[in-house]
């Protein structure tokens, strides 16, 4: 298995775990939405154009998001024959678009973890506003309450990691991936895995699904 969707809700450790696949099976990690943030940051053309949707409050169109999701993953496929793919698709209409290519998914990680979880485990992580460096504070605290191990700057909660915003996040991730899992489902490739535990738990469990 070497083109892998990984899916899960807010806090339920998919970007963590597509990074440990990542690393140790030596296929690139694509975050379509570090991808986005990425444009935004640079200011180029794209993220010019997907600014203006988020800050209107509205979802970028899914063919903005299709033709830079399938272009992303034919420069990887062409590298390194593979990819771990992390945040999409989101609909219907991107799950087809990539099914309708030769990039399609061999096999869709669900991620599942309940809302009670998924709350704690966000409003638990704090951020350095400095270096970027990220904690949690029951997973992986800081050595000093608050304070960032690594420049001493004093840690912060992102706005979408309160948790009237991640109780939010939660139902409208659901509302609007379920038909997604559920296509993928009759397709054959959909594998659900327990989210809780340890990291290294949820790995063990992903890992023996994908048989690699």
């Amino acid at each position: 298995m070497r083109k892998i969707v990984i899916m899960g809700p807010p806090g339920s450790g998919k970007g963590t775990q597509a990074k440990i696949i990542s690393e140790k099976y030596g296929l690139p990690h694509i975050s379509i939405g570090d991808i986005l943030r990425e444009n935004i940051m640079k200011r180029t053309e794209l993220g010019a154009l997907v600014k203006q949707y988020i800050d209107r409050g509205e979802l970028v169109p899914d063919n903005i998001i299709i033709e830079l999701t399938l272009n992303t993953l034919r420069n990887m496929l062409r590298e390194f024959g593979g990819y771990i793919l992390d945040g999409y698709p989101r609909t219907i209409a991107q799950a087809e678009a990539l099914e309708q290519t030769e990039m399609k998914p061999e096999i869709v990680i669900d991620i599942r973890l309940s809302e009670e979880e998924c709350v704690k485990r966000l409003t638990s992580r704090r951020y350095c506003p400095k270096c970027g460096e990220i904690y949690n504070m029951i997973l992986k605290p800081p050595r000093i309450d608050e304070i960032c191990d690594k420049c001493g700057s004093k840690l912060l909660v992102r706005e979408d990691d309160k948790e009237d915003v991640v109780r939010r996040r939660f139902k409208e991730y659901y509302a609007k991936t379920k038909p997604v899992m559920e296509y993928y489902e009759k397709l054959g490739k959909l594998r659900v895995i327990d989210g809780s535990g340890s990291v290294d738990e949820v790995s063990r469990r992903i890992i023996g699904e994908l048989g690699l």
